[in-house]
């Protein structure tokens, strides 16, 4: 018998089932198959949304319910495949944020990761633990584990963000914790550009040990990264199935940003046609810049900034662009990679 088929069953096993399940047992020979698969299997399915229309949704939320009422005025990306269950994909969650002019997200902290990656508006804050830092399109801003944060918006403009938590994850082992406030804001006892000015220049104060798992760094500016990419275009070396692929990382031991995600950054030049390629981590990808088609498992979903699509686990995927494009994308692969579960395909070149 293969690691696929059920055993036959008979009258007299039937009757054996009903007797220890009344006990709370199961015979682990009738659900081994769909225990211990050949091949990831997931109800994560591929899907695309499209920005402007999440967008129009958001500011009608805004006339409907403010930032504090809210605690944090969000429309959850639900994966198709897994509806009712806050999730983007098995272990990861994603929502798009809305601050108006002159509103706060009141402060707390909680046991989960959370990435912001903006989308609208500029010149909103995010404060972490004490320090502010102000938000343009593209910047990838980090909340640690159990880090107090706030976010307010002293521009004229609405901002929008698009919020990456590993509340799944953390929810499976069972591991979630909250506390609020009793203030609106947190105290501010750091300057802005603090974090970067200690940490962000290749430089470390020569006693540090902050205890946490998290990069020091809390804002990653998408200029930055950007004129990065740019510089790297002229050595002409595409990866086959990538690009150029970066990944953010953490100053402290150049491993991931964040202790449960990874995030990258990618460039596809005009024309760039990506070979397939798979992994374990399920992806959620946010083009930046410019316009292409990413088939993923034979369907086709075409992109243009700001949207946001997920590729499950184990998926072939190609990206093709139809002008110079930028992606951002986040998965757990930081969490695979600890576990020793990651692993890749590559169709040759």
């Amino acid at each position: 018998m293969s690691m696929t088929e059920k055993p036959a069953e008979t009258p007299e096993r039937l009757a054996f089932y009903e007797k220890i399940g009344r006990e709370a047992y199961t015979p682990l020979w009738s659900v081994f198959a769909e225990l211990v698969t050949r091949e990831p299997k997931s109800r994560c399915v591929p899907h695309l949304w499209r920005f402007d229309q999440a967008r129009e949704w958001l500011l009608e939320a805004g006339g409907l319910i403010t930032a504090k009422e809210a605690e944090r005025r969000v429309l959850i990306l639900e994966n198709p495949g897994m509806r009712g269950e806050s999730k983007i994909t098995t272990s990861l969650y994603a929502g798009l944020q809305l601050v108006l002019p002159g509103e706060i997200a009141p402060a707390h902290r909680h046991s989960q990761t959370a990435l912001r990656f903006v989308l609208d508006g500029d010149g909103a804050y995010t404060a972490v633990d004490g320090e502010r830092t102000i938000m343009h399109y593209g910047d990838f801003v980090i909340t640690p584990p159990w880090a107090w944060h706030d976010h307010g918006n002293d521009s004229d403009a609405p901002m929008i963000w698009l919020d990456g938590l590993d509340i799944p994850m953390t929810s499976f082992f069972d591991a979630s914790f909250a506390e609020g406030n009793t203030a609106e804001e947190q105290s501010v006892s750091r300057p802005l550009g603090d974090s970067d000015a200690r940490y962000g220049a290749n430089l470390l104060p020569v006693d540090f040990d902050s205890g946490v798992r998290a990069s020091p760094i809390f804002n990653y500016p998408y200029e930055r990264s950007r004129d990065a990419l740019e510089r790297m275009r002229a050595q002409d070396e595409w990866d086959s199935c990538h690009g150029l692929k970066m990944r953010y990382v953490n100053p402290v031991d150049g491993g991931f940003a964040m202790p449960t995600m990874a995030t990258f950054l990618q460039l596809l030049p005009k024309g760039f046609a990506t070979a397939r390629y798979r992994s374990t981590d399920a992806t959620v990808f946010v083009p930046v810049e410019g316009r292409g088609r990413t088939t993923i498992d034979g369907e086709v979903f075409a992109w243009g900034p700001r949207d946001i699509f997920v590729a499950p686990s184990w998926k072939w995927i190609e990206h093709a662009a139809d002008e110079d494009a930028v992606l951002f994308s986040y998965s757990d692969r930081a969490a695979q990679q600890k576990l020793g579960l990651w692993r890749e395909q590559r169709d040759a070149p």
